[in-house]
């Protein structure tokens, strides 16, 4: 059974569906090569498709050089971050630095603690917020352009925004979006509201880049936009970075056996690669003489995705595994190598962040602007 909400991916996700389900474009020629205009290249996560599908990235491009735009994305504190929580903010700290815009992250810490299935307590959350903060700092966002802000201590400035935004929105619609019921407790059906609250929080256009599973927030902050003289949030998704057992759902902090997580060392990335689902023949003979199927395994979609960037190199490596030149084992060593060498050098940026939260937080030019804003 395949189920997609802002809480629970499970299943195989058919992309194509989901962009004519929801209402999505799909990021084309035409609207890349527009965005080359400004950036000059294209990322890597766009230019294999991983951010697929957007809302309004085309009038947001239109309206750029006339009075700019805004970034806004997140992330829910529910335990250490995984490289799939990571590449979004990867993503988002590129466009930052290729339109010199503001970030605005939210940490979801009133929604990990409210969400029934996670059971965790206030402080589990506040001490994942402090390490996710950590993780997030160390991708390399500009620290004058960017606030992060946990809700529980942001709220008291956008409270009064969250209930203008709250009033338009009745049960029965995030009873239907969202798929709450009489059991669920009152504090998750009131937060939409205060997801929603931060597309409004400069009188510019907000772009969020965010996965899939997060539609339903922005489908309802377009319904409501206009209404509260508002902009409606334009958005440009991503997918989901598969988990190790296959390619079906995505990874999850709740099931371990699906994730690399940031703080993973050498030997436990290598166990879990060699364990990761393959698209290689059970013997090494079979292999020479049929080859791999790219297209289904763990270690090739790892490496398109995000951690090979030479599209010659990485079109190679899928020609060579599904002729049989490269086997099993050799494709799980490079992908190691990759993703090691990527987590090596995140773990030594990371180290230098703790002396940095306050900026970002609190001290930065931005994180002092906004805390001497009421939104309204």
């Amino acid at each position: 059974m395949n189920k997609i909400s802002p809480w629970e991916v499970e299943g195989q996700i058919d992309y194509e569906k989901i962009i004519k389900d929801f209402g999505l474009k799909i990021i084309d020629e035409k609207i890349k090569e527009k965005l080359k205009e400004y950036t000059k290249d294209l990322h890597v996560l766009l230019r294999r498709n991983f951010y697929f599908a957007h809302r309004d990235l085309d009038i947001i491009l239109e309206e750029y050089e006339k009075e700019g735009f805004f970034l806004y994305t997140g992330r829910g504190p529910s335990g250490p971050m995984h490289i799939g929580h990571l590449i979004p903010f990867v993503f988002t700290k590129w466009l930052q630095e290729k339109f010199d815009v503001n970030v605005y992250i939210q940490i979801t810490d009133d929604e990990k603690f409210l969400e029934p299935k996670r059971k965790l307590s206030f402080e589990d959350t506040q001490k994942w917020s402090y390490e996710n903060i950590l993780d997030i700092i160390a991708v390399g966002f500009d620290e004058n352009k960017t606030f992060i802000f946990k809700n529980t201590e942001y709220i008291k400035n956008f409270y009064t925004l969250a209930i203008k935004i709250a009033k338009k929105i009745n049960f029965s619609l995030v009873r239907s979006v969202f798929g709450f019921s009489n059991q669920t407790n009152i504090g998750l059906i009131f937060f939409p509201s205060l997801e929603i609250a931060p597309t409004f929080f400069e009188e510019k256009y907000c772009l969020i880049p965010a996965s899939i599973d997060q539609d339903p927030f922005w489908r309802i902050q377009r319904d409501i936009a206009e209404s509260l003289g508002k902009r409606k949030a334009a958005q440009i998704s991503s997918k989901f970075l598969i988990p190790l057992t296959g390619m079906q759902g995505k990874m999850s902090t709740s099931k371990p056996e699906t994730a690399i997580f940031l703080n993973d060392d050498e030997e436990t990335v290598r166990k879990k690669i060699y364990k990761a689902f393959s698209g290689g023949q059970p013997t090494v003979e079979l292999h020479r003489k049929l080859g791999g199927n790219p297209e289904i395994d763990v270690c090739f979609q790892y490496l398109y995705t995000f951690f090979e960037e030479d599209d010659k190199k990485i079109e190679k490596i899928r020609e060579d595994y599904k002729s049989g030149a490269i086997l099993t084992g050799e494709l799980k060593e490079y992908t190691i190598k990759k993703i090691n060498e990527f987590l090596e050098k995140h773990r030594k940026e990371r180290e230098k962040t703790k002396n940095k939260v306050e900026k970002f937080m609190y001290t930065g030019k931005l994180a002092q602007e906004m805390w001497n804003k009421i939104h309204a």
